[in-house]
């Protein structure tokens, strides 16, 4: 069994590829929420506790301390090579927010329907899959998921701007089945 011998080896710490960079975007965005704080949660008369603005004030001036915190840290830690291989790989990722959004977008134009069958099959495509029973089988997965929300559990999602081109009775049955 190895001792620690200081109180420095017991908290050493190793900086990750990424890590400055991480700690840098983390304390702007916790900064951006502690200035925005005061018009979104307001104060009022009663106990501190009990105030509607307390906890909120409270976990975004934590992230503001814990953001510096880690700041800090990560400046005096030594410096580990591959810093931008690991920020392209988080950029890399916001792609698939992008896919997300673009389905978003797409819904209101296009129907719950016939954009999740398309988002579907295009981000199985996307990930790869190219044999077509595969993009079938995504397509009739979207289409499950479309009869469980819409059908089923009668979430209320609003109609595409495609199904004012129906006729009124299909449009009348999209609009309330798909």
């Amino acid at each position: 069994m190895i001792r620690a011998k200081t109180l420095q080896d017991l908290f050493k710490r190793y900086r990750r590829p990424g890590d400055l960079v991480f700690a840098v975007a983390f304390l702007v965005f916790s900064l951006f929420l502690a200035i925005n704080l005061g018009d979104q949660a307001k104060w009022s008369s009663g106990r501190l506790l009990a105030q509607p603005a307390f906890w909120p004030h409270l976990a975004v001036w934590m992230m503001v301390g814990f953001g510096v915190l880690h700041l800090i840290g990560s400046l005096v830690s030594p410096k580990l090579a591959g810093r931008w291989v690991e920020v392209a790989f988080w950029v890399r990722s916001l792609e698939f927010a992008g896919w997300f959004l673009g389905y978003v977008l797409l819904v209101p134009r296009l129907g719950y329907l016939p954009s999740t069958l398309v988002f579907m099959t295009v981000l199985a495509f996307r990930l790869g899959y190219r044999r077509p029973v595969l993009l079938v089988g995504s397509a009739g997965v979207g289409l499950c998921i479309v009869l469980i929300f819409k059908t089923f559990l009668q979430v209320k999602v609003p109609g595409g701007q495609i199904y004012e081109l129906l006729p009124d009775a299909l449009r009348s049955f999209m609009l309330t089945n798909f």
